[in-house]
């Protein structure tokens, strides 16, 4: 039977082929699949050819082979490149070959002079920077930093701002690591922002500056070779460079050891950290296994103007400074340390450290602008006034330049400057560039920035001073009622992070005890900043937002202050009369009054508001009285108007401030006197700088003179003040009168329309 191969059915096809001694060589789904992927190339509808079918597997085996050939070669192809991109990468790495285009040292003679000559060295590798000439205080500091940096010792300098002292700190940190003579330098700031800057003005005279490159070539040019990509990793000669470039640490290159002799400073680090964060195990293990530890210290401004002004910062940063950092060097080790310092005020950090008597271990010297100022003052006060006069017009000083031209061999006379060569390009001298900073910026400001020497703190003649403050104690035991107490007043103040909360009791008269003060959660530490603060309302209810959080807080401390019975000295019970809670923050606003009604203590509970009523402002005592309005000395609780529900007390700030910080000013005894539990004044140290965080100022407005109060320095904490305010706001609330005060006025008595025409009858006929 003949058969048709051109026109075959599947069927047909499978016996076909499956015929052959080979046995099976295709089935009915692998023909299907074929016939889908082939399509009408094999054949009809319903019939195969069986020549084109054969020619189309013959073309796909011999494409499939192509391919695959194609992808080897492509693959080789990528393997090839991949080669060739990483020996480029790797050449362009290595920077071998860069190194040695060059002599290490250009220039000998300026190098080896430099090595034992600070003066020197600042002045051939920094020329920007120190381009005026020396005074004779910047030639007794340079001898002093590097006495330091060669033998060790403490050394603290108070420079004018603007002279340079931080440059030469500086300058110093790359003389030190550069020559080898410090392998491990730490820069302290005041914070880590701060110390952190130092570290990049090191870094960029490193990477830019070409004197540097020419003479310390083994150290600069790989970094130069950076290009300020910190994770790029360099090669010398196919061996690693060990190098690391960070915002808080710097170790400088070390080059292959192999075929270089080991650079002086190759290895050295520059690591650094806040006064009052991480300072304690500063340390770098090198890969012989050896650990070096700082041997030079750069404490920069140590002190903040926040700081500068809390005597509890103040001690608590010499602390540091005494123990933790000087403890940096390790055992065997001289501790070697520069503080540049400026003092802010009287008795500060600054001051403190450059007293002699008080820390003798720190070689302390004080410069200032002005040595001497000259004998005819009246014509510098003409001068100043003269400029003044052309500021407030708009205009350049001509007349007041033209003055001092005119009269400089006077207005010279006796006057001694330390640095002669300090003046801006319009001025003619150094004493009128300081006479336009006095006068620009203020006797107080100058006398402390630029002359070391602060002016006393004026204060009123009732003001007290914290330490003073801190002394006003009566030695009865924390926590314990006198007995002439008839109230117990209590007021929390909200903040994000936690609840200070102070208690006070209060006899008849408004003489008043603190009977005790504290933090939600307790900070278990005697000195503390809100900033700093480490318990948080966070962290005691970690799955609670910030209102759920101080909601919480606010339940903990009215459970353990509320709650409880306080003795008196005869060892009656008494309670908390009356708590006032912060509600002017508007975050914590809705909370406040929230808890304050829902509390299984709402009897004693209340929000307050205080109000800053200044001398332009309206008074209390004038505000129109409304029907159910209960009003008192400075404070009053008006009627409810609101969707809250619960009533308030708003109360003027400025006045009870007045009146808190008034008694404790009264002796002790006397009627309205204020006082602190227990027998140590070391104890209410941080209370006292709460209480005398703010100072006050008269003045005067609608006719009337009034103390305003404002904050000694931005940040600093006064929430104990705060809260002893509103405790004595309480007080008044419960009947507390002071003697020549007017205590809360008496409620009109109302009657009937007829009653009082009655009234009015018989007065007119007591009249006839």
């Amino acid at each position: 039977m003949a058969i048709n191969v051109r026109k075959l059915r599947p069927s047909e096809l499978l016996r076909l082929l499956n015929s052959t001694p080979l046995g099976e060589v295709i089935n009915e789904r692998r023909l299907r699949a074929h016939r889908m992927r082939a399509g009408y190339r094999v054949g009809e509808d319903r019939t195969i050819d069986l020549l084109r079918y054969a020619a189309w597997l013959a073309w796909e085996r011999h494409a499939a082979a192509e391919a695959s050939a194609e992808s080897a070669s492509y693959e080789a192809h990528r393997e090839r490149s991949r080669l060739r991109q990483a020996e480029q990468a790797k050449s362009a790495r290595d920077i071998g070959q860069g190194l040695d285009a060059k002599p290490d040292v250009a220039n000998s003679k300026r190098h080896e002079r430099a090595a034992r000559d600070f003066r020197f060295f600042c002045e051939q590798y920094f020329p920007q920077t120190f381009y005026l000439p020396w005074s004779n205080d910047h030639l007794k500091v340079i001898k002093l930093i590097e006495l330091v940096v060669l033998e060790g010792g403490l050394f603290a300098v108070a420079m004018p701002r603007g002279t340079g002292k931080t440059s030469l700190c500086e300058g110093a940190a790359l003389w030190a690591l550069l020559y080898g003579h410090c392998a491990f330098v730490a820069i302290i700031g005041p914070d880590e922002t701060h110390a952190i800057d130092r570290v990049d003005n090191l870094r960029t005279e490193l990477e830019y500056n070409d004197s540097l490159l020419a003479d310390f070539r083994p150290i600069c040019f790989p970094i130069r070779k950076l290009e300020g990509i910190n994770q790029r990793r360099l090669l010398d000669k196919s061996e690693p460079i060990r190098m690391e470039f960070t915002a808080k640490r710097i170790v400088l290159p070390m080059l292959n050891t192999k075929q270089r002799e080991p650079h002086p400073g190759a290895g050295a680090v520059v690591a650094t950290a806040g006064l009052t964060g991480q300072i304690r195990g500063l340390n770098l293990k090198r890969k012989d296994g050896s650990v070096i530890r700082p041997s030079l210290v750069l404490i920069d401004d140590p002190q903040t103007d926040e700081s500068a002004h809390s005597p509890s910062q103040c001690a608590h940063r010499e602390r540091i400074i005494n123990g933790a950092i000087l403890g940096l060097a390790g055992p065997g080790t001289k501790a070697a340390a520069i503080l540049p310092c400026t003092v802010v005020r009287p008795d500060d950090l600054a001051d403190q450290i450059l007293d002699r008597d008080r820390n003798p271990q720190w070689q302390g010297e004080r410069t200032k602008m002005v040595y001497e100022w000259a004998a005819h003052e009246e014509l510098w006060r003409k001068y100043v006034e003269l400029r003044k006069q052309a500021q407030r017009e708009q205009r350049p000083p001509v007349d007041a330049n033209a003055f001092y031209r005119r009269q400089r061999a006077k207005m010279d006379d006796g006057a001694v400057v330390a640095w002669p060569a300090r003046h801006n390009p319009d001025e003619l001298s150094a004493l009128q560039h300081a006479w336009n900073i006095r006068a620009d910026r203020g006797d107080e400001a100058f006398f402390a920035e630029y002359q070391n020497e602060p002016l006393p703190e004026e204060r009123l003649g009732e003001e007290l001073t914290a330490e003073q403050l801190a002394t006003k104690v009566n030695n009865v035991p924390r926590g314990e009622i006198p007995i002439g107490c008839t109230c117990l007043t209590m007021f929390v103040d909200i903040q994000a992070k936690a609840l200070y909360w102070l208690i006070a009791g209060w006899e008849e008269n408004f003489t008043g005890y603190v009977i005790d003060y504290g933090t939600e959660p307790d900070q278990k530490t005697p000195y503390f900043t809100l900033r700093d603060v480490k318990r948080t309302l966070q962290r005691a209810a970690p799955r609670a937002g910030l209102e759920g959080s101080i909601y919480a807080g606010l339940e903990r401390l009215a459970e353990a202050t509320l709650g409880r019975e306080w003795r008196r000295a005869n060892g009656t019970a008494v309670r908390i009369d009356r708590c006032l809670v912060d509600a002017n923050w508007g975050q914590s606003t809705d909370v406040v009054y929230q808890f304050c009604r829902q509390s299984k203590y709402a009897g004693i509970l209340m929000p307050s508001h205080g109000r800053y009523v200044g001398a332009a402002s309206r008074p209390m005592n004038e505000y129109t009285r409304k029907r159910g309005d209960r009003v008192g000395l400075n404070w009053r609780v008006p009627v409810m108007t609101t969707r809250r529900a619960v009533r308030h007390v708003v109360f003027d700030t400025n006045y009870w401030k007045s009146f808190a910080h008034t008694r404790f000013g009264v002796a002790l005894g006397d009627p309205g006197c204020l006082s602190l539990f227990g027998a140590k004044a070391a104890r209410h140290q941080l209370l006292s700088e709460h209480l005398t965080a703010e100072y006050r100022v008269k003045t005067e407005g609608r006719g009337r003179t009034v103390d305003e109060w404002k904050l000694r320095a931005e940040g600093v904490d006064n929430h104990w003040l705060d809260c002893l305010v509103g405790c004595a706001v309480a007080a008044s609330m419960r009947g507390a009168v002071l003697f020549g005060t007017k205590g809360q006025p008496r409620a009109r008595k109302r009657g009937s329309f007829a009653a009082r025409q009655r009234a009015q009858l018989a007065k007119r006929r007591t009249w006839q």
